[in-house]
C-alpha cells in the first residue's frame, strides 16, 4: 500500500512539472512581452526585463520558476496589479475562495439533481419517460459550457431582462443562477447517465433476483440494494469533477463577469502577466491531480487487488 502510494505522488509530481513545462514554454513562444505598451521604449523594456530576470535563458527562468514554488513563492505580477505578490492576488483578494464558492455550489446543484434523474430513468427503463431524459442527458453532455453561458445570457439577461448581466461580487442570489447553470449542466446530464448505467447494471445481479423473490418491494429494491451499489463509481467520478467544476469555470467567468480566479487567469492570459499565468497553472493544476490522486488512493483502499499497471506489485 505504502509503496503504491508513493508511486502514485512521484507520479503526481511529475504530471504536474509537465504541465509546467508546457505552460512555460508556450507561454514563452508567442513573440512579444508584458511590458510593451505604446510609450515603452527598448531600453525601458530591457531595464524591466532585467528586473524581473526575463532576460536570462528560458531553462533558467523556469528552473527560478520551481525552486520559487517549492519555497511557497510565486513571485510579484509583472503587469496587471505591478508588484503585487501574486500569492495576494489569488488567496487574499478572494479570487481563488469565490471560484471554489461558485464551483461547490454546482458541484452541489450536479449531485442532487443529476443523480435522482438518473434513478427515474432507471427506474422507468423503457418508458417515454426515460426516453426523454435520455435524449436531454445526451444533449446536455454535448453542449459545451460556453454555448450554454452565452444563449442563458442572451436569452434572460438581455432579453428577457430576468436576471442581471454583470455578477460582480456574487452578493445576491439572482446572480448566481447563470453561473451556477452554466456550470453544473454539464455534471447533472453527465451524472444521470452514469447513475442510469450503474443503476441498470445492478438491477440485473443476482441478489436483487433474489431480493424480487423474496417478495421485496421494488421501491425498496431500487432505493436500499441498487442504488447504494450503483452510486459507487458515481462517487469515483465526483472526485476529479470537484477540481475539474473548478477549473472550468474559466469561460463562464468571463463570460457573467464573476470576479474570480477563472476570469482573472483569462485576463492574465491576455495581459501576458506571466507569473501570474505560472501560477495559476500551477494552482489549478495541482488541485485537479491531488483530486486524482486521492481517488486513486482510495481505489486501492477498497480493492487492494488495483496497481499501476497490469502486472501486480
Amino acid at each position: 500500500m505504502l509503496w503504491y502510494i508513493l508511486k502514485r505522488l512521484l507520479a503526481s509530481v511529475g504530471t504536474l512539472l509537465v504541465v509546467l513545462a508546457i505552460t512555460f514554454f508556450l507561454m514563452n513562444a508567442v513573440p512579444g512581452s508584458p511590458f510593451i505598451t505604446e510609450k515603452s521604449t527598448p531600453e525601458q523594456i530591457a531595464a524591466a526585463n532585467a528586473k524581473y530576470g526575463l532576460d536570462k535563458p528560458l531553462i533558467v527562468q523556469f528552473k527560478n520558476y520551481l525552486v520559487s514554488y517549492c519555497h511557497g513563492d510565486f513571485g510579484v505580477s509583472l503587469k496587471m496589479q505591478e508588484g503585487t505578490p501574486v500569492t495576494d492576488i489569488l488567496f487574499h483578494q478572494g479570487k481563488f475562495q469565490l471560484s471554489i464558492k461558485l464551483g461547490l455550489i454546482a458541484l452541489l446543484v450536479a449531485v442532487i439533481i443529476g443523480i435522482p434523474l438518473g434513478c427515474i430513468a432507471a427506474y422507468n427503463r423503457g418508458t417515454w419517460l426515460d426516453g426523454f431524459l435520455r435524449v436531454v442527458t445526451t444533449i446536455g453532455v454535448a453542449i459545451p459550457g460556453f454555448v450554454l453561458a452565452t444563449l442563458l445570457l442572451v436569452t434572460f439577461a438581455v432579453k428577457l431582462q430576468w436576471l442581471p448581466t454583470i455578477s460582480g461580487s456574487l452578493d445576491s442570489f439572482n446572480v448566481y443562477v447563470m453561473p451556477i447553470v452554466s456550470l453544473s449542466f454539464y455534471y447533472v446530464c453527465y451524472l444521470s447517465k452514469l447513475t442510469r448505467t450503474s443503476m441498470l447494471d445492478a438491477i440485473n445481479q443476482d441478489y436483487i433476483r433474489t431480493a424480487r423473490a423474496k417478495g421485496v418491494t421494488t421501491k425498496s429494491i431500487v432505493i436500499k440494494h441498487a442504488l447504494r451499489n450503483s452510486l459507487i463509481p458515481v462517487i469515483t467520478y465526483i472526485g476529479p469533477v470537484i477540481a475539474g467544476i473548478i477549473t472550468g469555470s474559466f469561460v463562464v467567468e468571463s463570460t457573467f463577469s464573476v470576479p474570480g480566479l477563472g476570469k482573472y487567469f483569462v485576463q492574465s492570459v491576455l495581459a501576458r502577466d506571466y507569473t501570474v499565468i505560472m501560477a495559476t497553472t500551477f494552482v489549478l493544476s495541482a488541485l485537479v491531480i491531488f483530486m486524482n490522486l486521492v481517488v486513486d488512493i482510495a481505489y486501492k483502499i477498497v480493492d487492494p487487488r488495483i496497481t499501476l499497471s497490469s502486472r501486480e506489485d
